[in-house]
C-alpha cells in the first residue's frame, strides 16, 4: 500500500468516525457533541483525542445538519509535547472551515510534516466537503485533481437497528461517565461563558485521573480537558487539552465571517476524478456501494 492509500485510509476512517460515532451522542447535554467520543473517559481516549485535534478535527460537527447558520472561518490547533531530555516538538495545523445555510460544510485541513504519514518532510493539504444536500461526502486532493467519495457514517443509516446502536453506545458512555464521577477519578466544572472569535461559548472543564497501576503508570496521571461550545454556531470555537503522555493542544477559532460563502466551495471541481474512496471497510459496514460512484451532476 503507497503512502498516499495509506493516508486516505487513515482519514478517510477518522472522517467516518469523527461524523458518525459522535452523533450517537447529540442528546448528552455535556461535554458538547464535538468529538465527545474520543476526548471523554477513559486512558484510551487520551491518543486518538490528541491525534483527532492534531489532524484538525476539532471543528467536525458530528454528524448533524446545522442549517441557516453559514460562515467561513480560520481554525489553529497547536500541540506541545517536552521530552525527557527538555527538548520540545511542536505541531501546528491550520484548518478553514466552511457551511453554508443549506448545512453543507467544508474543511481545509493542512497538515504538519508528520513522519508516519508523509516523509517529505512538506506540509500536507486536503479538502473534505460533507454535503447533505446530494448525500455525499468527498476527500478532494488537488495535487492528483481527484476526489474521493467517502461512504455513509452510521448515523445516516436508517431503521431501528441504527437507533438501537446509537442507544447503546450512548447508555455505556453515560453509565461508565457516572461510574468515574461516583469513584473521584473524573470532575466535571461550568467555566461560565466567553466571547470568542466573536460569539459567545459556553466552557466546560473535565478533569480525568488515571490511578497509579492502572496503565503501568507508577504514579497518578491527571488529564485537563476544556470545551468552549457556541450554541449560536453549535459547534466547538475552542479547546484545550493537557495530558502528560502526549503533550497539551491548543484549538482556537481565530477568524470568523458570518456572510454566506461561495456555493462552488461544495461542489466538486469539474475536472476532477471521482473514485471510491480507500476506506472499504466503512462502506460494507455501512451497506454502501464498492464501485466507483459516478461523478456528481451538480
Amino acid at each position: 500500500m503507497n503512502r498516499r492509500n495509506w493516508m486516505s485510509l487513515v482519514l478517510g476512517g477518522i472522517f467516518l468516525l469523527s461524523a458518525g460515532l459522535v452523533r450517537a451522542q447529540d442528546a448528552a447535554p455535556l461535554p458538547p457533541p464535538q468529538l465527545a467520543l474520543f476526548q471523554g473517559p477513559g486512558p484510551e481516549a487520551g491518543m486518538i483525542g490528541e491525534r483527532i485535534e492534531l489532524l484538525g478535527f476539532e471543528g467536525m460537527h458530528g454528524g448533524r445538519v446545522v442549517t441557516g447558520v453559514p460562515f467561513s472561518a480560520i481554525a489553529v490547533s497547536e500541540t506541545t509535547q517536552t521530552l525527557a531530555d527538555g527538548n520540545h516538538i511542536t505541531r501546528t495545523t491550520q484548518t478553514k472551515l466552511y457551511r453554508d445555510g443549506k448545512g453543507r460544510f467544508r474543511k481545509d485541513v493542512t497538515l504538519p510534516a508528520i513522519g508516519w504519514m508523509e516523509t517529505s518532510g512538506q506540509p500536507k493539504s486536503f479538502v473534505m466537503i460533507d454535503d447533505p444536500v446530494a448525500n455525499a461526502r468527498f476527500m478532494l486532493h488537488a495535487d492528483a485533481k481527484t476526489a474521493e467519495q467517502m461512504g455513509r457514517h452510521f448515523g445516516a443509516m436508517k431503521g431501528p437497528e441504527n437507533g438501537a446502536m446509537r442507544d447503546a453506545i450512548k447508555g455505556k458512555m453515560e453509565s461508565r461517565q457516572q461510574q468515574e464521577i461516583a469513584n473521584g477519578s473524573l470532575e466535571k466544572k461550568d467555566l461560565g461563558t466567553q466571547t470568542i472569535a466573536g460569539v459567545s461559548a459556553q466552557g466546560t472543564c473535565i478533569t480525568h485521573k488515571i490511578p497509579a497501576r492502572q496503565i503501568g503508570n507508577e504514579k497518578e496521571i491527571t488529564i485537563v480537558s476544556e470545551r468552549w461550545y457556541s450554541n449560536e454556531l453549535q459547534m466547538v470555537v475552542m479547546s484545550k487539552r493537557s495530558d502528560p503522555r502526549f503533550g497539551d493542544t491548543v484549538y482556537t477559532v481565530t477568524i470568523l465571517n458570518r456572510a454566506e460563502p461561495d456555493a462552488t466551495l461544495f461542489k466538486v471541481p469539474s475536472d476532477y476524478t471521482v473514485t471510491a474512496g480507500k476506506n472499504r471497510m466503512f462502506r460494507r459496514f455501512n451497506g454502501g456501494p464498492d464501485a466507483a460512484p459516478p461523478p456528481p451532476d451538480n
